[in-house]
Parts: C-alpha cells; structure tokens; sequence
C-alpha cells in the first residue's frame, strides 16, 4: 500500500494571533488538517470506516521551534514513531516550504477503538499505510562508524536515500527533502567533523567520507541505497563508487563537477585554509556566501541567506581545514562517467555560479542515460533556494526508478 504523502498547507491571516504568529490552536488544527488530507490523496478520507475501526487522540505534544507567519506554505509529513498492539504513535514535522526551516512537530498517541468506543488491536492494514511494523529509526540520532560517530535524521522506511551535503553545511541542507520525501528511508548524516558529527583533528579525506557513509548503512542494515550529494557531497558520491559501487542503486548529483581541482583551485584550496586558520570560519562563510546562494536568493529571501551563513559559521574548524583538503586532493571523477550504470540524475540551479548548468550539462552527457534538470531561481544550494522545486523533481525520479532499489 502507499504510504502517506507529505501535504502543502498555507497559513492564513485569520488563524493567527495578534503578533502575527501562528497561534497553538491552530497548529493542532493545521496537523490534523494534514493527516485527513493525506489520507484522502492516499487509501481515502473513509479509510478508517472501512476497516470498522477509529483513532481516538490519546494524547498530544506538540513542540514549536520557529514561528509561522501568514502567507507561509508548511510542508507536513506523517512518521510511524511507535506500534502497539492497540495503539500507534504518529510524528508529525511542519516544515517552511520557502527555506526548509523546521517550525514545529507533533508528537500523538492514538488508541484504536471499535463502534462502542472499545480499544481493539491495530488491524495490520492500519499499521502498514502509516509506515508498517518494520523497525524504523526516526529522528536524530548518534551512530559510531569506526573511528568517528556520525549524527544523522533517519526518517520513514522503504528504499533507503542517501543525503550527502556540501562544504561547509550540514544534514539541515536537507531538511525539506527529508520531511517530504515519504515512502524512502531517508538518511541524511553530517559528515565527520561538520554539523553535529564527531571532529577530528585529522584523517579527512574523500575515501574517509565514502567509508564513513559505508559503514553507516550497515549500522542501519540497508545493503543499497539512492545516494544524492550536493558540491561536495557529490564529490563523496563519486568516491563511494569507486570503493563501494555496489551499495550504490542510484544517483542525485546536485551542483556538483566530476573534474579535481587544477592549478588554480588548488591553490584557492590552501589560501582558503590559511583563512580559516588565522581569522576563523566566519570568514571563510563570508567569503563564500556571495556565490553560494544566487541572485534571486539574494535579492527575495534575505532570511535564507541569513540562515546559510550561520549554517556555514557555526561549522568546527578541524572539519572546515580537513574538507578543503579533501576537496583540494580529490582525484579526478571524469574516467568514473561512462561507467556509471544506475539510474542518474543531474540537478542544477539557473544561477549557480560555481558549478554552472554548463557544467551540469557536461556531466550529464557524459553519463549514460543520465537526465538533467534546472532549477530556475536557484544559485549553488538548490535544495535550500528553491526546496518544493527540487523536492518535486527528486520525488519524480525516485518514482520513476523505486522498484530497482533492494
């Protein structure tokens, strides 16, 4: 059965308070407004009745992070957190469609009940259109990979998606395809050293990163998955196919090159490094931002590239210094292209001055059955610049390629 898709709700003026916020009440009423919603887009709004069976709400938590203002498009998903034998508990995140911000989640119990208002077991096909009663690991959570411990959102189940982000962001590069894409365990880590995964003063590298994300599916006990990976990550997307092309079922390669850095950017690499070294990485955000995030980013959505730049700031120096490093001694991916047999897709932004759609073109051709879209609007950080047109163009290619991925 299909699982629960992730529904687009706007907030209305009417629904918020006098601050202009979203108020408590009615993000209750947006949350459940989502789950009827999905439910009828899936197994139909009578789903419930069909079965003879009723969820009573128990309880509810809900936990508000960031406030929603009116005009906002919230993307809400639906997660099996627990199964019972008479109950489930079901996860709910709101994210802001526009910068793939995490404004709240709700957390509900809810007990079956029968016509007479009696609890009565979870019928199986309640517990399979919800997410089934196959172990899932969500939300955040630490996992040692050899000498390093990964943080990572591991979110839903069936085929698994690999999320690689790039330098020097974290796994919230991510977070609206996360919350949106359902029916895909998705996975999306912070690279060693970056986000919240452990530092290391040394060992960075691009066979470092690809043995890490290697070791991290088998903790989750995935033996293929579809790996995406944006700049950088596509560079450890290119590496974990030279050392595990078999773990791999498919590509996302996003803002990204196959080709290692000359002369030139080599020596960008270690004045970069030597920057970061003496005045910090703030710095090397501030100098990379301008072209990280395109013009219409700049121009409309002044808060997104605030965002970007506290994402870059906050990032460890060990890990700063070590992936440039990594990136400067990179070995060159163009000889990979024409062996590359899994199902590609090459996704750039109309206004990516670093890997620009030139580029993306290049590499498309160059890959056998490859396809290419651009995004309009978007400068290097697509997923983040332009999140429901990347999330939709990902969705389409993951359906299109589900039955090959074990």
């Amino acid at each position: 059965m299909t699982r629960l898709p992730a529904i687009e709700v706007t907030v209305y003026p009417y629904e918020c308070d006098a601050y202009g916020h979203l108020n408590e009440a009615a993000w209750l009423l947006l949350f459940e407004r989502a789950r009827w919603e999905a439910l009828a887009r899936g197994p139909g709004a009578d789903f419930f009745g069909r079965h003879g069976v009723w969820p009573a709400v128990r309880r509810a938590v809900v936990d508000y992070h960031k406030p929603a203002f009116p005009g906002d498009v919230l993307a809400i998903d639906i997660h099996l957190e627990d199964l019972g034998r008479t109950s489930i508990t079901l996860t709910q995140h709101a994210v802001r469609t526009a910068d793939g911000t995490l404004l709240a989640e709700a957390h509900l119990v809810f007990v079956m009940i029968d016509g007479e208002g009696r609890p009565m077991p979870v019928p199986e096909v309640v517990a399979e259109v919800f997410g089934g009663r196959g172990p899932a690991l969500p939300g955040t959570a630490a996992f040692p990979v050899g000498e390093v411990t990964l943080a990572a959102d591991v979110r839903g189940d069936g085929p698994a998606l690999l999320f690689i982000h790039g330098f020097p962001l974290d796994r919230s590069l991510w977070a609206h395809q996360v919350a949106a894409l359902a029916g895909w365990r998705r996975i999306a880590p912070d690279l060693r050293g970056l986000g919240a995964s452990q530092v290391l003063e040394t060992g960075y590298s691009m066979a470092a990163y690809a043995d890490d994300l290697a070791r991290l599916l088998d903790r989750l006990e995935i033996r293929r998955a579809v790996v995406a990976g944006l700049s950088m990550g596509g560079y450890v997307a290119f590496e974990m196919l030279r050392r595990h092309r078999d773990r791999v079922a498919g590509l996302i390669l996003m803002d990204t090159r196959a080709e290692a850095d000359g002369a030139e950017a080599r020596a960008a690499r270690e004045q970069m490094i030597a920057l970061a070294r003496a005045e910090g990485v703030r710095e090397v955000a501030e100098r990379m931002l301008p072209r990280l995030v395109g013009r219409s980013t700049q121009q409309t959505q002044p808060h997104l590239v605030e965002q970007v730049r506290e994402m870059m700031a906050r990032a460890p120096l060990p890990g700063v210094v070590g992936a440039l490093g990594a990136m400067r001694d990179r070995a060159d991916a163009t000889p990979l292209l024409p062996e590359i047999a899994v199902p590609t897709l090459v996704v750039v932004g109309q206004e990516d001055e670093m890997t620009p759609p030139a580029t993306a073109r290049a590499l498309t051709e160059a890959i056998p059955s490859a396809a290419m879209t651009v995004i309009p609007g978007a400068g290097h950080l697509a997923p983040l610049e332009a999140p429901t047109a990347v999330t939709r163009v990902c969705a389409e290619f993951l359906e299109a390629m589900r039955e090959g991925v074990a």
